[in-house]
């Protein structure tokens, strides 16, 4: 089973985006070493906790001081922002990371309704869009217009020597449906969905099978997960991230919580059960734990790959995490 990662690039409480954003270069280069099999950031737009509005800029930051992980944008967020000009912007990082770059695509609007204007205007009419936009953007990669077409004689430039992989990413049937109809890899976002994801993902084979000679292309799923050498230790880290969720969705800007502002918080009955509910959606344990839950997971889903995202308040925790489920699957 291949491990990736997935980050979210968060903002601890009392530290910097700065900060932050050393700290994704330092997991990116970790997984590197240890042999992680993708790296991807993803895109959020004016959300107080997370620092990566720009994954393209990152992915050119971070290439240039890792070797072998592929890297990866999950997501670039399509309904924002012209096909031609993601094509132009991952074929010159293909060009200058060979065989090494993803291009995840998704649809969510990455933070507020304002921010979403302020961003790129109409928002749902790009989401409307949608599939044509992926058809147009694969198009533009692939070279592949027809040649009446009045695309057909533009190039986004520079053209690498091997195209990113396209990954569409999504939680519902209609995402997987639309990679399978486009012939894309496709990533299921299980660690924000209380849907059948298994169900979702058998889908999105027999369609691709359907559409393309019996292939089965690529998926993976995103799981949440938080390792530690003990339950109690790991289950301490994860109190941050359940009350940095609380705050946010009552409107309350602030960075991942300390494991002692969570310890010490007054929690109100909703609250509680609004932690029970979280608890469902992520893997908190210690190393066997947590390998046996992903284990569980991958024969479930019937896939070959698991991507981990992982927030913690100290970074230094975060990096033990994917250090010591690294550990567990080399043995």
């Amino acid at each position: 089973m291949k491990l990736s990662i997935l980050d979210q690039s968060p903002i601890s409480s009392g530290s910097s985006a700065s900060d932050a954003l050393d700290a994704s270069l330092q997991l990116a280069k970790l997984g590197d070493k240890l042999g992680y099999t993708r790296y991807w950031i993803a895109e959020h737009h004016d959300l107080p906790g997370l620092a990566s509005s720009a994954p393209e800029i990152m992915l050119s930051y971070i290439g240039a001081q890792t070797n072998h992980i592929r890297l990866g944008a999950g997501a670039i967020l399509l309904p924002h922002y012209k096909p031609f000009k993601i094509a132009e912007t991952f074929n010159l990082i293909g060009t200058l990371l060979p065989d090494r770059v993803d291009l995840g695509i998704g649809r969510a609007p990455g933070g507020s309704a304002e921010a979403s204007i302020a961003l790129s205007g109409n928002y749902l009419e790009g989401v409307r869009n949608m599939p044509h936009a992926v058809k147009e953007l694969l198009q533009f990669l692939h070279n592949s217009f027809p040649q009446e077409h009045m695309f057909s004689k533009v190039t986004p430039t520079p053209v690498p020597r091997i195209s990113p992989e396209v990954w569409i990413l999504g939680t519902s049937e209609k995402s997987a449906l639309l990679a399978a109809e486009n012939g894309t890899a496709y990533a299921f976002g299980q660690f924000m969905s209380a849907k059948d994801g298994a169900g979702i993902l058998k889908k999105y084979k027999e369609g691709f099978a359907d559409t393309h000679a019996g292939k089965t292309g690529n998926s993976l799923i995103t799981v949440s997960a938080i390792c530690a050498e003990t339950t109690a230790q790991a289950e301490g880290i994860a109190s941050s991230q359940f009350l940095w969720k609380i705050l946010s969705d009552r409107g309350i800007k602030t960075g991942i919580p300390s494991i002692d502002d969570a310890k010490n918080y007054r929690y109100t009955k909703q609250d509680i059960e609004k932690i029970a509910e979280m608890k469902q959606n992520i893997i908190v344990g210690n190393p066997f734990e947590v390998k046996t839950a992903l284990e569980k997971l991958n024969e479930d889903y019937h896939v070959d790959e698991i991507m981990i995202v992982t927030i913690t308040h100290d970074y230094q925790d975060r990096l033990q995490s994917y250090q010591l489920i690294s550990d567990q699957f080399s043995r």
